[in-house]
Parts: structure tokens; C-alpha cells; sequence
């Protein structure tokens, strides 16, 4: 199984302190820059991926505006809110018997999700803005047994990803 956590890109800034999954928090549409990250992003998604990958979202606006760049109908799952939490993710993706997919979330639980995948520790690691990692589920021959690993096949800031 290859998993794609993928960042929304830049979202509107309320000017005030919001409750993460509340209404208004959920209903913050991408900024000018978060569109063009988002589009970039996508771009280089399309242009790298060598087989089908279903692509999956938060229902917050800024997710799915995200996931659009991508496809014109991703999947929504409510459980894939700004507050969800790793187990929920995991289930929702079914890791790591579950198809090759993209999952386009927040923080900190894609950073939470990332860890314990990579590490077996939920920690707080940090992931930037439309950034995206790209993680696959392998069995490896080891002494007669088969032992289940994680790959980190890649992180992308932004950043690094060019603009047309």
C-alpha cells in the first residue's frame, strides 16, 4: 500500500482565534498563494505517479478546495476532520491492507499519523502547508518470516516544488 499525506495548502487567516472543527473554521476557503500551492502540488502528483491512487479529504473547505486541484471528486470523510485523531485516520484509509491513496488533512494529525507510522510513536512532528509524504507498507523477508516495514519514500515542502 502507498499513503500520501497531504497537507491543505494555505488557508484564509480569520484574524481571531478560532476552535479547530467548528463552523467557521471548517467553512476557511484557500488563499490566492494556497490555490497556486495546491495546483502545484497536483501537478507534480499527476506527473510522478506511476498507478491509480484514490484520493480522500476532510470535509473543511480548505481540504477539499485542496483535493479538487487534484480530482474533481474526491471522497469526503467526516472522520477526517481538523480534530481527528490517528486511529481514526488509520481506520478511515484501512492501513495497511487498503489501496494506494491520498489523504488530504491537517495538523497535527497528519504529523501524528506520519510518526507513529515511521517511528511506532505518536509524536508532534511538524508538516508544512501543502506539503506532502508519501509513505509505503511493505513485507520484507527476514530469517524465514516476513516482517511488515514502513518506507519513507518522500517529503515535499512546497517549496521545492516549481510553479509552471
Amino acid at each position: 500500500m502507498n499513503l500520501i499525506l497531504w497537507r491543505h495548502a494555505e488557508a484564509i487567516d480569520l484574524g481571531t482565534p478560532v476552535t479547530p472543527g467548528c463552523k467557521r473554521d471548517l467553512e476557511r476557503q484557500l488563499t490566492e498563494r494556497g490555490q497556486q500551492q495546491a495546483a502545484s502540488t497536483a501537478r507534480w502528483l499527476k506527473k510522478n505517479l506511476k498507478r491509480d491512487f484514490s484520493i480522500i479529504t476532510s470535509p473543511a473547505l480548505r481540504a477539499l478546495q485542496t483535493a479538487k486541484t487534484f480530482t474533481d471528486k474526491p471522497e469526503i470523510i467526516p472522520e477526517l476532520c481538523p480534530l481527528a485523531d490517528t486511529s481514526h485516520v488509520l481506520a478511515a484509509i484501512n492501513w495497511p491492507q487498503g489501496k494506494d491513496i491520498i489523504v488530504v488533512g491537517h495538523q497535527p494529525w497528519l504529523g501524528r499519523v506520519a510518526s507513529l507510522l515511521l517511528s511506532g510513536q505518536e509524536q508532534d512532528w511538524s508538516v508544512k502547508k501543502s506539503a506532502i509524504w508519501w509513505l509505503s507498507h511493505r513485507l520484507r523477508k527476514q530469517e524465514d518470516q516476513e516482517k511488515a516495514q514502513t518506507v519513507l519514500r518522500l517529503v515535499m515542502p512546497p517549496d521545492l516544488i516549481t510553479p509552471p
